[in-house]
């Protein structure tokens, strides 16, 4: 089922949260929609769902409309929010015949509906503990299991994976990947491996504007104009490398490291790399190289790189 969204504006106050983004999503395709905090991430996802309204622009999925015919499509598309209330003292299995019966499934459908959704998202050995006494992860699998019991074929999760373990976030990646292929899946999430490693296009929002579209490969390739090393520089305070890096003219981005505040991230402002300037600061400073090694350019670079502002 196809989402488009044409033109589409949301506005708090003076702010614009959404600004005049258009983009489509087709059947059986996972979207990583990403971008930083305030971006606009998830309002466009709530306008999608029409639990927001929007100032301006249209919505629509498989050829209808979100406004214009908000019940109907509302059946279609199941939703997994970041900050999901679950009804803790419920058992998992009473939890999502509750849900199924809100879903207006039909009766002597729910039982043969449980035991498919529970075997689907992996909580047969779960389904009779209170949702309460479940791991983050099989928490999260309860969320899913609810978001998908109506069988949508629409499926919008935003950050499905928050607060889970590597192991939990694996689990729950490849149980998203299995389920993308029968259904149209917008997916948000801040770790952008996950994103990568799921999803078959990826979009960048940023101050309410698409900032970039394509697949990982096609992103990366964008970005690889420019040069990224990790620069090891020693004999000074972190501080006042990282200061003095900033400020020469060939250096658009500069940050430290995570292996260390001895080594910082420094991307040049094409693609040649600043290394006689940088030689220089050293001599004058009296501090002494010890790595400069050239670095593929990641999925993580291009984010920074247009979403740093």
């Amino acid at each position: 089922m196809h989402i488009v969204v044409d033109q589409l504006t949301k506005t708090y106050g003076n702010q614009k949260a959404v600004d005049n983004i258009s983009f489509r999503v087709r059947p059986g395709e996972i979207l990583g929609f990403l971008g930083p905090n305030g971006a606009g991430k998830t309002t466009t996802m709530k306008a999608i769902t029409g639990l927001f309204s929007f100032d301006r622009g249209q919505i629509h999925i498989g050829g209808r409309s979100i406004t214009g015919e908000a019940d109907e499509v509302k059946r279609h598309i199941g939703y997994l929010p970041e900050d999901h209330a679950l009804y803790t003292e419920m058992p998992v299995i009473d939890y999502l015949k509750f849900i199924a019966e809100i879903e207006d499934i039909e009766k002597a459908r729910i039982p043969m509906r449980l035991r498919e959704i529970i075997r689907q998202t992996g909580l047969q050995d779960e389904k009779h503990k209170k949702i309460g006494e479940l791991s983050k992860g099989y928490q999260q699998r309860v969320g899913l299991a609810q978001a998908l019991i109506h069988d949508p074929e629409v499926l919008i999760l935003d950050e499905p994976t928050t607060g889970l373990d590597p192991n939990q976030i694996a689990e729950i990646r490849e149980l998203i990947k299995s389920i993308g292929k029968e259904k149209t899946l917008i997916l948000s999430s801040h770790i952008l491996a996950e994103v990568e490693a799921t999803c078959d296009r990826i979009m960048i929002i940023n101050n309410g504007q698409i900032v970039a579209d394509g697949t990982a490969s096609e992103l990366q390739e964008r970005a690889r104009g420019k040069s990224v090393y990790t620069l090891g520089i020693a004999g000074g305070e972190p501080d006042a490398v990282f200061s003095s890096l900033k400020e020469l003219d060939n250096v658009e981005m500069v940050d430290f490291s995570d292996s260390g505040q001895s080594l910082f991230e420094v991307r040049s402002v094409d693609q040649s790399f600043p290394a006689r300037e940088i030689f220089d600061m050293c001599v004058d400073n009296s501090w002494y190289i010890t790595r400069m090694t050239p670095r593929e350019t990641r999925l993580e670079d291009v984010f920074r790189q247009l979403t740093m502002n």
